[in-house]
């Protein structure tokens, strides 16, 4: 199980590492790169390509403004694609957003809610499970602790 991190900006780093840390829980092997699809498209078509050679089975792509990224690595890939709009510039994201939600067909991009690269990682974790047993059986453990905690949590008024 791999998946490979890639997000457009160093200062995108706090976002992502939000899903670094799920994948860590869970015990997901990745990596991250900081490639821009704007600045340095052919590395990046490089990166992806390696990557996959070496056994990545999900990208998570975070990028703001235009957030070209998650299309651009679908692109050059048949591997499944996260995107993640991250909030940059004067519209809190909502360009973003919009740009990867419309990723065009027939090359399509994932898209979790901005900022929200800790859903970008459980997704992944759903479209690795469907191949790996062991991470299925902890995917579903996770989801039986949450709705243990939200019982545990209601209250007589």
């Amino acid at each position: 199980m791999k998946v490979a991190i890639i997000f457009g900006s160093a200062s995108d780093k706090p976002i992502m590492k939000k899903a670094a840390d799920v994948l860590r829980e869970f015990g997901v092997e990745f990596s991250a790169h900081i490639l821009s699809a704007h600045r340095v498209p052919e590395l990046l078509k490089e990166t992806v390509q390696n990557l996959e050679k070496d056994g990545v089975e999900v990208f998570i792509a975070g990028a703001g403004l235009s957030a070209a990224l998650p299309g651009a690595i679908a692109s050059v890939t048949t591997i499944p694609v996260v995107g993640v709009p991250i909030a940059s510039g004067g519209l809190g994201g909502l360009d973003a957003l919009l740009a990867v939600v419309q990723t065009p067909k027939p090359v399509p991009a994932a898209t979790v809610g901005i900022d929200n690269a800790a859903n970008a990682a459980y997704l992944a974790i759903e479209i690795l499970a469907v191949k790996y047993s062991d991470l299925k059986e902890k995917l579903r453990q996770f989801r039986e602790t949450l709705k243990a905690n939200l019982e545990e949590s209601t209250v007589a008024l």
